[in-house]
């Protein structure tokens, strides 16, 4: 993982790279620049060998990943006694973490509050705390940008930017394709997890990040639950695989609703996949953006449901593992789907492609 950062990163960041080849980064490049040696020394000090490797001579330099995940935590500081924050330190990068108690929304300890996954055409994060929602970074170039997102200020996201934005606004929802449990009326987060462990893999052919929720207690049912959400090289999508080790009713997932924003459904011509889709003005991104969202999941295995804050996909209770696909497409992404008709035709595709193949990566 150490060595894919720091290709990523020399890749990224070199004044030969077209990342920095437009006059809009230029205002940028210092703070890269800095983000860069922060990174970059980390990395060379978590190799154990120590030693003063010339990185650009290597052949492995040649190659920039194609995907990338990530997760980046304060070292070098301490929580707070009086509130759950912490203070001081920089964020470093890590393969596995051990989450601490302490961590909750906005502790200020996990860069962007969780990890990320991208690719060239889209960016996505999960709150890694009692939301567990999933986010959208819509990205305004084909190049990874992760690795500097919020680093010039823990909430700079928000705002517009030339590389993109965090754009969707997920509230009390479970964004896009985040996961919880439905009792009663209403979606349970994560409020009570005995402990949470996160593990970052990254290879040739996808990136992903698997997280382990041991002891997540949801009214009167406790069980661990494993997710495995991963990002392939090419196409807007996520794939995401839960596991939970008991049955239990009412696992869910969905897409945030918003008002004058209706719900597509389609179902594959044999009945194995089917969607759930919203697609309108529903950013941060602009009162005219337009965004497209959707979840692709098998309806033998789950039923649609309307939640508070959500339109939701709850699975029947099983043990077994329940996948499903998480799409977004932003209009602003270069060379992007930026018509509802397009939208419409592009899961359309997808979807008879999950009824012939039964996957979309390839």
């Amino acid at each position: 993982m150490q060595s894919i950062t720091f290709l990523f990163l020399y890749k990224s960041f070199s004044l030969e790279n077209r990342f920095y080849s437009t006059h809009l980064f230029e205002p940028m490049k210092s703070k890269f620049i800095l983000s860069v040696c922060i990174l970059a020394t980390f990395t060379m000090c978590k190799n154990q060998q120590n030693k003063s490797q010339d990185y650009a001579a290597t052949p492995e330099v040649e190659k920039v990943p194609a995907t990338y995940a990530e997760i980046s935590v304060k070292e070098g500081g301490s929580w707070s006694t009086e509130t759950r924050e912490y203070q001081g330190g920089e964020f470093v990068n890590v393969d596995e973490l051990d989450l601490p108690e302490e961590h909750t929304d906005h502790s200020w300890y996990i860069r962007y509050e969780g990890p990320g996954w991208e690719n060239k055409q889209i960016a996505y994060r999960l709150y890694l705390d009692w939301r567990n929602a999933i986010d959208i970074f819509g990205k305004k170039v084909d190049t990874l940008v992760l690795p500097y997102v919020g680093q010039d200020g823990f909430d700079s996201y928000h705002n517009n930017a030339p590389w993109g934005q965090d754009i969707l606004k997920a509230g009390k929802s479970l964004g896009i394709g985040g996961y919880g449990r439905m009792l009663g009326d209403t979606i349970a987060h994560f409020d009570e997890v005995e402990k949470t462990l996160v593990k970052v893999d990254n290879d040739d052919a996808k990136s992903s990040v698997t997280i382990d929720y041991k002891g997540w207690k949801t009214g009167d049912v406790t069980t661990d639950l494993k997710s495995v959400i991963s990002i392939f090289p090419e196409d807007r999508y996520l794939k995401a695989e839960l596991t939970p080790s008991a049955e239990f009713s009412g696992l869910a997932t969905g897409i945030v609703k918003f008002e004058d924003v209706p719900l597509m459904e389609a179902t594959s011509e044999n009945g194995d996949w089917a969607y759930i889709a919203t697609y309108g003005t529903q950013t941060l991104a602009g009162e005219n953006d337009k965004l497209g969202m959707a979840i692709f999941y098998k309806p033998g295995q789950a039923q649609v449901v309307e939640g508070p804050y959500d339109h939701l996909v709850v699975f029947k209770p099983s043990t077994e593992t329940q996948t499903y696909y998480i799409l977004s497409a932003w209009e602003q992404e270069q060379n992007g789907i930026k018509t509802q008709e397009a939208f419409v035709k592009d899961i359309t595709d997808k979807l008879a492609k999950l009824d012939a193949q039964g996957k979309l990566e390839e």
